[in-house]
């Protein structure tokens, strides 16, 4: 169309599939999103724009040829723990439905590129270690099974039909565009650094730390945060192996670093100026203690070098969005805890 090689980015318009569109436009390529705007939005797609369900296999061929799609980034999905532990039926369907209605459009239309959004709960209840890829995928909710089916659905694709597939597991994304043009927007947000973000504007008044009782150091749960702009990098980066004929593989996309929740509060006190009004509430369903990516086979083939996601950078970013998509209405006083002491 624009005689760039046009990626089709199924669910772009929604968090990480946004910033990716971005990277692939700055990267020399077209995006074109296909999304059903169940949690996406408009404002932040960049490219060209087809709105539609991936079951829909008909709409998707046509997406393939009137753009002549040379590869594919997915990340359409439901993804939410605690709601998939609750609704599994929602996410085998739309997870593991929506991607095989995806192969059958590529394979028909003979598209043999793509980069999955995969993610790290497909290992489940993990240790204190940085996990490399071999560790054994244990997933304990339905959110990390479906992914971890996708998986071995493309494992399956690769070998039979020759697919070009990586399936990158990311751990806790993160942050926000430092344009400050887009981030994270849910309508039920559940994510912690949004969620305390919009509880230090007023706009949650339940913040809660799910379990303090973990057998981690502080007593919270451990995470690998990973900065929104470096994944879309890393999606990039996976996608021009692919062009060059790489056949794929899963990789971790994370930091090998990881921090607690009371970390990541007293991070946001520190950037802000205000600590988080929090209660403590038990243990969620399907949440593991520690989840930390071993990442040395990202950086060696996939040359992945996060560069934004420091604490500091992401707390940084997500509150300048933050103040921009939730806004306080004029003269409404910040409901904050204004004892800047580190969280207990």
């Amino acid at each position: 169309m624009n005689g760039r090689p046009a990626v089709l980015v199924t669910g772009g318009a929604g968090y990480i599939g946004s910033h990716c569109c971005r990277a692939l436009d700055a990267a020399g390529y077209h995006p074109v999103v296909y999304d059903n705007f169940s949690t996406g939005h408009r404002s932040f797609v960049t490219g060209s724009l087809i709105s539609g369900d991936l079951r829909d296999g008909a709409r998707l061929a046509h997406a393939f040829t009137r753009h002549d799609i040379v590869a594919v980034m997915h990340f359409a999905a439901s993804s939410l723990v605690g709601e998939s532990v609750a609704d599994p039926q929602k996410y085998y369907t739309n997870n593991v439905g929506g991607t095989l209605s995806l192969l059958d459009a590529m394979r028909e239309t003979g598209c043999n590129r793509l980069v999955f959004s995969s993610t790290g709960a497909v290992y489940g209840n993990a240790d204190s270690k940085a996990l490399p890829e071999s560790y054994p995928c244990e997933p304990i909710n339905p959110y990390g099974a479906s992914k971890w089916m996708i998986e071995r659905i493309l494992a399956d694709y690769r070998r039979a039909y020759g697919l070009g597939a990586f399936a990158l597991r990311y751990f806790n994304a993160s942050g926000a565009d430092a344009s400050g043009g887009i981030g994270e927007k849910r309508e039920h947000e559940t994510h912690l650094i949004p969620r305390a973000m919009m509880a230090l504007q007023g706009h949650v008044a339940d913040f809660a730390v799910f379990g303090d009782d973990y057998d981690t150091p502080d007593g919270t749960a451990i995470r690998d945060y990973i900065h929104v702009t470096d994944l879309a990098g890393a999606h990039v980066l996976a996608l021009k192996l692919l062009m060059q004929g790489h056949c794929g593989g899963a990789y971790n996309l994370g930091t090998g670093a990881g921090f607690s929740v009371r970390e990541i509060l007293a991070t946001i006190a520190a950037e802000t100026g205000h600590a988080v009004p929090h209660v403590i509430k038990p243990r969620r369903p399907g949440d593991p203690a520690y989840l930390v990516a071993d990442p040395t086979a990202a950086r060696e083939t996939l040359q992945f070098s996060p560069s934004h996601s420091d604490p500091a950078t992401i707390v940084r970013t997500a509150w300048a969005w933050h103040q921009k998509a939730h806004p306080l209405k004029a003269g409404e006083p910040v409901r904050i805890d204004t004892d800047l002491s580190p969280v207990a």
